[in-house]
């Protein structure tokens, strides 16, 4: 089986990515996306865009960048950027469901407009820069009903896509409600390319759930699951009968979190705003813990770095790991 590393915006940066390679990824994680960059008019890109993009940020790694556009110029030039820079794969981004990003029909917004997606997908394979990269795409099942998914896969199975990689979910439903899994196995059917399933995979009964389900998918992408458990992948990869060790995992977590924020220190501006992208961590990390609440507490709480490391100093010695049959977020 083959796992990857999804793109989560605000999460999943270089930072994030390199460190978690180094903790828990090596050996596990087949590729890293990267989490998506939006070209305009001006080919300008964000700071943040243009560090999470860089090679030397990347190394050690099979990292794919993510393209967020409708416009298939702009999508051709940035490929062309990325390729330049090394990459051999561009992943193509229909599944964000954002309202800033669909009302623009970007992302899962575009699946609204299925001709003007064909039209899209005709102009970028038909660019011969394009036909040498690998070009593969996140897609959801449809904007507001299921039954957009048919139309949708007849559109991507006229192109010769890497793989397609499904989120079974409508844009209307964002992260609420199950993963569609007819839906899905309507894919497995009908879609000439080689599929990997995205959706709710937070514990090892999950993906053994969903491996039970459709033994013929050999590919899955973690998401919130991997946040919430970063040695999910590694649970994942045990062979049967094999128990995890939970103190020996709360002992990686800890250098793995401390090498994060350390390295958030070296790199981000202002303590406050260091602190918020260690607290969108802990709202999936704490998940997986028990006999900590007063501590989760504070982590919530905390405004400087002292109340920040001394409440988790007091999270590490005091909590509980519980490894649960199902999560939801």
């Amino acid at each position: 089986m083959k796992i990857y590393f999804a793109p989560l915006e605000g999460i999943t940066g270089y930072i994030y990515r390199n460190q978690y390679n180094m903790h828990f990824g090596q050996g596990h994680i087949d590729k890293y996306f990267i989490p998506f960059i939006s070209p305009n008019q001006s080919s300008g890109y964000t700071g943040r865009e243009r560090a999470d993009i860089a090679p030397e940020h990347n190394r050690g790694m099979y990292a794919v960048p993510q393209i967020l556009t409708n416009n298939s110029s702009y999508f051709i030039r940035a490929a062309r950027m990325l390729s330049g820079l090394g990459y051999r794969e561009i992943n193509f981004n229909l599944g964000c469901p954002s309202g800033t990003v669909a009302s623009k029909f970007r992302g899962a917004g575009f699946l609204a407009k299925p001709d003007m997606l064909d039209a899209f997908l005709d102009e970028v394979f038909s660019d011969s820069d394009m036909r040498r990269l690998d070009i593969s795409i996140k897609t959801r099942i449809g904007m507001a009903d299921a039954d957009e998914f048919g139309r949708l896969l007849a559109i991507y199975n006229k192109y010769p896509l890497k793989e397609l990689i499904i989120h079974p979910r409508l844009r209307t439903d964002f992260y609420k409600n199950k993963p569609d899994w007819k839906a899905f196995g309507q894919a497995v059917q009908e879609s000439v390319h080689t599929l990997c399933y995205n959706g709710d995979i937070f514990t090892r009964k999950d993906y053994l759930n969903f491996t039970q389900e459709f033994p013929q998918i050999e590919c899955v992408m973690l998401g919130r699951g991997l946040i919430a458990d970063p040695a999910l992948p590694a649970a994942i990869r045990m062979p049967v009968g094999q128990k995890r060790d939970p103190e020996a995992e709360k002992q990686a977590l800890r250098l793995f979190h401390d090498d994060v924020y350390h390295d958030y220190l070296d790199a981000v501006s202002g303590s406050s705003n260091i602190i918020h992208k260690m607290k969108e961590l802990w709202r999936y990390m704490s998940a997986n813990y028990e006999n900590c609440e007063k501590e989760l507490k504070q982590i919530k709480k905390a405004r400087s770095k002292w109340d920040y490391q001394d409440a988790v100093n007091g999270f590490f010695e005091r909590a509980a790991f519980r490894e649960q049959e199902h999560i939801y977020f």
